[in-house]
């Protein structure tokens, strides 16, 4: 039995490559979720106008990964006390969100962001909004693997985005 779990920490492009090849994932689409408009473009959420939010589906086989697990993976792989976008990239088409698509996952997610929190690893609140998951659309082609695609662009922009040097000093 396969399951999805959705997953928004800034440019979907960063968000895939952490889960990509772990044993039990079977696929990671880059899209978009949340918002108003269907089936938007990459263009048009761009604009800030559709409410959508950057994010990743993930699907999976829950008895070789759980979800539990693949929410730590996640966690590090953000900025979870930045609400308003992630890194270099700003506004609400990069919020940090967890949606979930049962009542497990909800819980699952609440407590493990309240893990976190109790840890003390970030000082700050630990402000990482977690959701019902919504329709999710599938970004245009060129997004898709794009870390494989365009290795190069990929790893300037997690470099230069401040993503990479955060999560070497935050999560490793």
């Amino acid at each position: 039995m396969k399951d999805t779990a959705i997953f928004a920490g800034g440019c979907f492009w960063c968000m895939v490559k952490p889960f990509d090849s772990l044993p039990g994932i079977e696929k990671v689409v880059s899209g978009f979720t949340g918002g108003h408009v269907p089936n938007p473009t990459y263009q048009e959420v761009t604009t800030g106008t559709t409410g959508h939010t950057e994010a990743v589906e993930i699907t999976f086989d829950p008895e070789l990964i759980s979800y539990e697990e693949l929410v730590e993976i996640y966690w590090q792989q953000t900025d979870p006390t930045d609400a308003f976008g992630q890194f270099a990239d700003r506004g609400d088409s990069y919020r940090p969100v967890i949606f979930y698509n049962s009542p497990e996952q909800k819980a699952v997610a609440e407590q493990s962001k309240a893990n976190l929190q109790a840890s003390g690893r970030f000082t700050d609140q630990i402000v990482t909004s977690i959701e019902p998951a919504e329709p999710f659309y599938p970004a245009e082609d060129y997004h898709q693997d794009f870390y494989k695609k365009n290795a190069a662009h990929y790893q300037a922009y997690s470099e230069g985005s401040g993503r990479a040097g955060f999560i070497r000093n935050s999560w490793n």
